[in-house]
């Protein structure tokens, strides 16, 4: 098992070199194309404009999103040409509004999008919607890159956060190929139920289905010292030595999590480790 097609979507040349770099560092371990899609955006929203203006601010915004894509594209291809890996990359203009449709169509086509922490110091408001787009329109695994971490052709430590959840599971599902290399799979279960088949043995079954397929995996049974669960998963993965934290995402609604915050905000706003995330 292995990832083929590896995607990252671009937007800006400030943000994009930890994408790059591990999506080439995947690209020579699992012999895959790496492609990049580098878009300008248009982020001007023309009802809010008066009368007789709208055509001239729309060629100027049009102008500037066209711009920033030719550049985009040129570090794209600079850093990938000097990687030795397979590679493609093109660029395009998107409105703000409608940026989620381009990200969608490629990512439907790809085994792995692998994109910038979309929270954070001069992040573009467009970070978070291409992140959500490639999960819920795409239907793809999404491997979310801080910065300052070191790209890795596999990962030494892989925590896994299991909440018996159907996202956790599809999460788990798509990272199978990271978990077979891993040296270690630590199963995270954070206060298991009392009542429940699973009640003797939290994540027994999981590690069992793991097991089948090669993992070397343990279970950590933690306690909720802390009122946010990406809290105890940080910390865990700090303490652990984690490369990478494999999550379902968005187990509430979107609209929930963006006004009341939720594990999956929370954990892309604060994680320091690559998160692998699916809905």
């Amino acid at each position: 098992m292995a990832y083929k097609s590896l995607l990252t979507v671009l937007t800006e040349t400030e943000q994009s070199a930890p994408a790059l770099a591990q999506m080439a560092a995947l690209a020579t371990a699992q012999d895959a194309h790496a492609e990049a899609l580098c878009l300008g955006v248009d982020r001007s929203q023309t009802g809010y404009y008066y009368a007789g203006a709208n055509a001239l601010i729309l060629q100027e915004t049009l102008s500037r999103a066209k711009a920033e894509a030719e550049d985009t594209l040129h570090y794209a291809e600079t850093y990938l040409n000097s990687s030795g890996v397979r590679w493609s990359a093109e660029s395009g203009v998107a409105q703000i509004a409608d940026i989620g449709r381009h990200v969608a169509h490629r990512a439907r086509f790809s085994d792995l999008v692998i994109l910038p922490q979309p929270y954070g110091k001069d992040r573009s408001v467009e970070a978070e919607p291409i992140v959500e787009a490639a999960m819920f329109e795409g239907h793809a695994p999404v491997l979310v890159i801080p910065e300052n971490t070191t790209p890795f052709d596999k990962p030494g430590t892989v925590l896994v956060g299991w909440n018996e959840s159907v996202e956790a599971m599809r999460a788990i599902r798509c990272a199978l190929p990271f978990l077979i290399e891993a040296d270690q799979v630590r199963i995270v279960v954070i206060d298991p139920p009392t009542h429940g088949p699973d009640r003797s043995d939290p994540g027994g079954l999981l590690s069992q289905m793991l097991s089948r397929h090669g993992v070397k995996c343990e279970i950590d049974v933690l306690s909720k010292t802390m009122s946010r669960v990406s809290d105890i998963l940080n910390r865990h993965a700090t303490d652990t030595e984690t490369d990478m934290i494999v999550m379902g995402a968005y187990g509430h609604s979107r609209f929930r999590e963006a006004i009341l915050g939720g594990a999956t905000r929370n954990m892309l706003e604060q994680s320091t480790v690559p998160v692998f995330m699916a809905h």
